[in-house]
């Protein structure tokens, strides 16, 4: 593709995603109450309250998370592959429900990993998981001087602008009518499981640390006398 075209696409993707994952953070958000529901009846996980998931071994937690990514991806791919019979016409309606498919597996592996977002803080951790999923390092300094409702746009428009460039090259098959429909669903495919396995593996560290820490306090109340420097 010639630069002039791909940077033309890539300024498409970009703006598409913007408005996408703009529209999510306003009015797309995973019900816990329910989403909690489903975990014990679809995924058997016995847990009465999010808390419950520490107490789990993680490689239980772990294989739900899979299985939550590849329901996303599978979803993403229908997707893509209705949409994608429209070329790049269709890109920017295509990008807005993938953005949507996207959050809602991140908010939901949030939930399994037993972080919820019920305050501005939480928000704000969310969209830095989302920020770690695209590849983006959002210094901890931006989150201490913003209002969510400030740090939040920043994060998005990082974020569209790290993706658009790593996607432009895949997206570009989508100029090929013939071909768009199975490449359209391939790329959402991939898109979804690229930010899913990304915003895992950063729940997953942060449950882990928070795991050894309350492991740690609970050594102290038990063996009180105990040094420091042996917890």
């Amino acid at each position: 593709m010639p630069e002039e075209r791909k940077s033309w696409v890539r300024r498409r993707v970009e703006t598409a995603l913007m408005k996408g994952f703009t529209r999510a953070y306003s009015t797309v958000r995973v019900d816990p109450e329910k989403f909690l529901l489903q975990l014990r009846a679809a995924y058997r996980v016995p847990i009465s309250g999010y808390h419950g998931v520490y107490s789990l071994e993680i490689g239980e937690v772990d294989a739900v998370a899979d299985n939550i990514i590849r329901s996303g991806m599978k979803l993403a791919a229908v997707e893509g592959a209705g949409f994608g019979l429209g070329g790049l016409m269709t890109i920017v309606p295509d990008l807005g429900i993938l953005s949507a498919i996207t959050m809602r597996t991140i908010q939901k592996l949030s939930l399994l990993y037993g972080f919820e977002f019920n305050t501005d803080s939480e928000i704000a951790e969310l969209w830095i998981a989302a920020a770690s999923a695209a590849g983006v390092d959002i210094s901890r300094e931006l989150l201490e001087k913003e209002v969510v409702n400030k740090f939040v746009p920043k994060v998005i428009q990082r974020i569209a602008a790290k993706a658009s460039t790593e996607v432009v090259e895949k997206w570009a098959g989508r100029l090929i009518p013939l071909a768009s429909s199975v490449i359209g669903a391939g790329l959402n495919y991939w898109f979804v499981r690229a930010w899913g396995e990304r915003a895992k593996a950063h729940f997953r560290g942060r449950h882990l640390a928070l795991r050894a820490s309350q492991q740690a306090a609970w050594a102290a109340v038990e063996q009180p006398g105990l040094p420091a420097s042996r917890l």
